[in-house]
């Protein structure tokens, strides 16, 4: 059964969908990083990044394999466990750079947005512009993908899990759905399916309630 270390921020939510979508067995143990469970030795022995989601299989092909980085583990459920992938080279690869787009844009700077308009001590007003025009920037992008596509590599994929969690809190970016009519249908349909609604229930009925200071160094986490 895959163990899954992990918390309530949107990096996280992306692996308990996926999980939940494969129909995969999995054990989950939350990392509680406001008191700085992600820095004890045994999580570092899996994740040395000291950065949430991680996951061990113990089934995987040649023993047990650890992995952190959401991108990788979201390509490891989908290559090992069959679905949420395109078989065909062209939409394969569509798949990859639209996730390779999230990790190396969409979540980085949603996750600055985040920071400055909600959580920086002093406000810096250079910093909250430059990163909510990003967000809305990155946001035209899907939604002008979007306006061609029903998903981002055509059909559901890794893609679209990877990017969703991170939409979800378009308000705290400083954005509006409204502006973007392709990707509020995309953002309303994903959140409809049930498996996603199964992911974003984990793990937060393991965890006492968030105050805002734990909100707060929550999304700070990548």
């Amino acid at each position: 059964m895959i163990q899954l270390y992990t918390s309530p921020t949107p990096n996280g939510h992306k692996i308990s969908i996926a999980l939940e979508e494969l129909g995969l067995p999995y054990e989950m143990h939350v990392v509680d990083i406001r008191v700085g469970e992600q820095f004890k030795p045994e999580f570092l022995a899996i994740s040395p990044n000291n950065r949430i989601p991680a996951i061990v299989d113990p089934d995987a092909s040649g023993g047990p394999l650890s992995l952190f980085e959401s991108g990788a583990i979201l390509l490891y459920l989908a290559e090992r466990y069959g679905g949420l992938l395109p078989t065909d080279p062209s939409g394969r690869y569509t798949a990859i750079q639209w996730l390779m787009w999230q990790m190396g844009g969409l979540g980085p700077m949603l996750g600055q947005a985040h920071h400055f308009r909600q959580y920086a001590p002093n406000p810096v007003p250079y910093a909250i512009d430059r990163y909510t025009n990003e967000a809305h920037r990155l946001y035209r992008v899907m939604n002008t993908r979007l306006a061609d596509v029903e998903y981002l590599a055509g059909s559901y994929s890794i893609a679209d899990i990877a990017c969703w969690p991170w939409i979800r809190p378009h308000k705290l970016q400083g954005q509006d759905l409204e502006e973007f009519p392709h990707l509020r249908r995309w953002f309303k349909e994903i959140g409809a399916r049930p498996a996603v609604q199964r992911g974003m229930k984990m793990p937060e009925t393991f965890v006492a309630p968030m105050d805002e200071e734990a909100r707060k160094v929550l999304f700070g986490q990548r």
